[in-house]
């Protein structure tokens, strides 16, 4: 069977949790293999409405195993509420179905303090952290300055390891920050109350796949954010701290050897933004307002409120080319349904001069939008399942987004819900 990585094409919230929770009706297991418990994917099920941060959006599907790869942030407290949320809620979790990577690196609890008083040294020009420890966690592990979660299962090494990592942040902690040192007494408390409950699910999950490529089984790669935040293609230093990439699946899923054969990149019928950066598209005022409030658009991790825009041909664009994407899901039509006429960021001006590439991070700053608009529909079109059932203006809207993007939208999100659908 087909091995699938579905991927954000913008700066993320565009939607993924909705695709995964659906298409793993067709696989065997999924693997978040990047970022951390820094965003969201809401989910809206026959169990109820959801906002998972770090568990794969496969959970609620029986007989799929879901995995935490070895590329993921593991925050043992954050994993912990969420696992107690979702099961309250009936949805069973045993290491059967819930796998951690024993080469994950753990988020430490002084990575989030870290990243609060680094934001905060920044005042104006901070990077727009959801303080999450994700930027400190990331730096320290490519200092190698964390532990992997495997260490869980070797007590004794584990302290001391962990004693010497703190030795080594209360200098920063204390003497660049002036904030209070950590202390033996404090790790062993999160020790006991964060990673314990964890360490069942912690496995050689490299091997577990391996034998299932061997088996033919299929697995869906699972990113957090979008393009736009990957590391090494997006607007830096707006960005996350790892690669949101579907060419990063198979590294940091565990499972090198893997083939990709499908790329779904998901992209919003509309534009949305969380934190600082550039955003070229933003719509200001009541105009803005009422997009926001129509889509429900604030942070899943955070409730901020998101900024938005027009659909952003040029950065969605640029998206679908680094992801290699070989279809597209577009989320959230519905939400537009509202509109007398649909506006469309088509191209940018950058110092006078039209450009239909995405510019370099710098440049952006220079960047004005030009906009065009389309007819809207003006009528609610979440009951729609089939592609004639749309209104003309709608199929209209979405073959001119398929046209200039250059990729075919396979999927068009009517609602939230599982099955408000149209695959064409």
């Amino acid at each position: 069977m087909a091995n699938c990585a579905i991927v954000g094409i913008n700066w993320g919230d565009e939607g993924k949790g909705r695709m995964v929770d659906l298409l793993t009706a067709e696989h065997d297991i999924v693997v978040r293999f990047q970022g951390g418990g820094n965003a969201g994917h809401t989910v809206i099920n026959e169990r109820g409405k959801f906002a998972l941060h770090l568990l794969p959006s496969g959970i609620f599907r029986e007989g799929v195993v879901n995995i935490l790869g070895n590329g993921v942030a593991v925050d043992p407290e954050s994993l912990l509420s969420e696992m107690a949320d979702v099961t309250s809620k009936g949805v069973p979790l045993t290491p059967e179905n819930l796998m951690i990577s024993e080469r994950a690196s753990l988020l430490l609890p002084w990575h989030r303090e870290m990243d609060e008083l680094e934001e905060r040294r920044l005042a104006d020009k901070k990077y727009g952290s959801t303080k999450q420890g994700i930027a400190p966690f990331y730096s320290d592990k490519y200092q190698k300055k964390t532990v992997l979660a495997g260490e869980l299962n070797y007590p004794e090494e584990l302290r001391a390891h962990l004693y010497d990592l703190m030795e080594w942040k209360n200098l920063t902690l204390t003497r660049v920050y002036g904030a209070r040192p950590w202390t033996r007494e404090m790790i062993d408390e999160w020790l006991e109350n964060s990673c314990e409950a964890i360490r069942p699910f912690v496995r050689d999950t490299g091997a577990f796949l391996k034998e299932a490529q061997k088996a033919g089984k299929s697995i869906l790669f699972e990113a957090q954010l979008g393009s736009l935040r990957d590391l090494d293609y997006g607007i830096c230093p707006y960005t996350t701290s790892s690669n949101t990439m579907a060419a990063y699946a198979p590294i940091g899923s565990g499972l090198p050897s893997a083939k990709i054969d499908e790329v779904i990149g998901v992209v919003k019928a509309y534009s949305t933004c969380v934190g600082e950066g550039p955003f070229v598209c933003e719509m200001f005022g009541d105009e803005a307002e009422r997009l926001r409030e129509a889509g429900g658009e604030y942070g899943a991790k955070t409730g901020r409120p998101r900024r938005v825009g027009p659909i952003d041909i040029v950065a969605t664009r640029y998206g679908v080319e680094v992801q290699a994407a070989t279809c597209i899901a577009l989320t959230k039509l519905d939400v537009l349904s509202y509109m007398d006429r649909i506006p469309v960021c088509t191209r940018y001006l950058v110092d006078g001069e039209p450009t239909d590439s995405f510019p370099f991070p710098v440049a952006l700053n220079k960047a004005q939008p030009e906009i065009g608009y389309f007819e809207g529909w003006k009528q609610d079109i979440s009951s729609c399942r089939k592609w004639e059932e749309l209104p003309e203006a709608a199929r209209n809207y979405v073959l001119y987004i398929e046209k200039e993007i250059g990729c075919p939208i396979k999927y068009v999100s009517v609602g939230a819900e599982r099955d408000s659908i149209i695959i064409r």
